[in-house]
């Protein structure tokens, strides 16, 4: 990697231009995951309604019904890929050997490997990326977590686009991550303004650490780096997949709530019973009257108005447009009134309901299992500079890392 790192801003637009995907859409996504910004809740495009009264025009609210439909689908996605913990295991049999992959469990266990793996999932099929960053922590007295003595907690934070992270990782010609940055905002350290807030960009390679801060437009090498990266590893782990999880069928979602928002206009309209009525009426019964008799002329006719086609064929679109958006995100639906109406089944019935749900874990296993992997190699790094002795150890040892099925 041939970058000029004295040259700042020649040295961050190179690291900018690394990616081998375009940046995720965040706006959209935040506009699929949160209801309210659905476009049925756009007035402007969905706009409320003049109704002329006796007492004037007033103004009245249309039905806006908006699902969180993309959330149900992540949800299940992250359940069915890490509702299980991932399992490790090793063929190493030397005591040096066992201890050092007891001290890999231990670290695993106290950073909350399996919340970490469920957010992880999340923000990367919420966003389309995300990326886990592992940073030593000293502590003031030693500490037997991993097993030894230690001076030091190793910490993990998840950076995303869902945490206002821009990631830049920058890949070879090879598709090699040779470098990994970050750009973000946070307050700033100058203490003339400790409130004020700053644009950061990071950057980590296996030789370093470095931190920029913005000032009048352009970049300032903070103070006190480059720092050197003791690992000689990029202690970055990073997920990417070509599409957010309901990017395909968002189009779908918002049709459905289009649907489900005119035909609940109409249910406010044709609810309550109406008369269509001919000729000249005499009489009403009053309200409550028993045996209830109406007076006409001979040629007064009455008759309820009746809407029997239109509803069915909504209802058709409404339950195609809700089986399509399961079919195509490989989300099982396991609703109450869906299981209800199964009829006692059996655990190869079970097994068949969600063996779409299954197929789509294995096409997940493509990202997870070199992201699990890419984990385990940063986590023995840092636990060869954290125990010396067990160096050549962690160095002989190798540890499978394998995604469990929920079902």
């Amino acid at each position: 990697m041939n970058i000029d790192f004295s040259d700042s801003q020649s040295a961050i637009a190179l690291l900018k231009s690394g990616r081998n995907a375009p940046l995720p859409e965040v706006k959209e996504a935040e506009k699929s995951l949160d209801p309210s910004l659905h476009p049925v809740n756009d007035p402007m495009l969905r706009r409320d309604k003049q109704v002329e009264t006796t007492d004037g025009t007033r103004l009245e609210r249309v039905a806006r019904i908006a699902l969180p439909l993309q959330q149900l689908i992540i949800k299940r996605s992250v359940a069915f890929l890490f509702g299980q913990p991932v399992r490790y295991e090793t063929t190493a049999e030397a005591p040096a050997e066992q201890q050092a992959y007891t001290a890999v469990l231990k670290l695993l266990a106290h950073a909350k490997e399996n919340s970490l793996n469920r957010r992880l999932a999340r923000a990367t099929f919420s966003y389309g990326e995300c990326a886990e960053l592992w940073y030593p922590q000293p502590t003031p007295q030693p500490h037997y977590d991993y097993g030894f003595a230690c001076r030091f907690r190793l910490r993990c934070t998840l950076l995303s686009p869902a945490f206002g992270d821009t990631l830049y990782p920058y890949f070879d010609s090879t598709g090699d991550m040779v470098a990994f940055s970050r750009a973000y905002r946070s307050l700033g350290s100058d203490p003339q303004a400790p409130a004020a807030l700053a644009d950061y960009f990071e950057t980590y390679t296996p030789q370093a650490h470095y931190l920029w801060r913005s000032v009048s437009g352009g970049y300032l090498l903070e103070e006190g780096y480059p720092k050197p990266n003791p690992i000689g590893k990029i202690p970055v782990i990073y997920a990417h997949q070509p599409y957010r999880e309901t990017q395909q069928v968002d189009a779908l979602i918002e049709r459905l709530e289009h649907l489900l928002s005119n035909f609940a206009e109409t249910n406010d309209y044709h609810a309550s019973p109406k008369l269509f009525v001919t000729g000249h009426i005499q009489g009403w019964s009053q309200k409550g009257e028993p045996g209830t008799v109406i007076e006409g002329d001979k040629d007064a006719s009455m008759q309820y108005i009746s809407w029997h086609n239109a509803p069915e064929s909504v209802k058709l679109e409404m339950d195609t447009l809700l089986h399509m958006i399961y079919t195509l995100t490989q989300t099982p639906d396991i609703s109450y009134h869906s299981i209800h109406s199964m009829n006692a089944p059996s655990g190869a019935a079970l097994k068949l309901l969600f063996l779409d749900a299954s197929l789509k874990v294995q096409d997940k296993r493509e990202i997870f299992d070199a992201y699990l992997a890419r984990r385990l190699s940063v986590l023995k790094a840092y636990l060869a500079q954290l125990y010396t002795p067990l160096k050549p150890a962690i160095e002989r040892l190798e540890i499978n890392a394998s995604i469990q099925e929920l079902i």
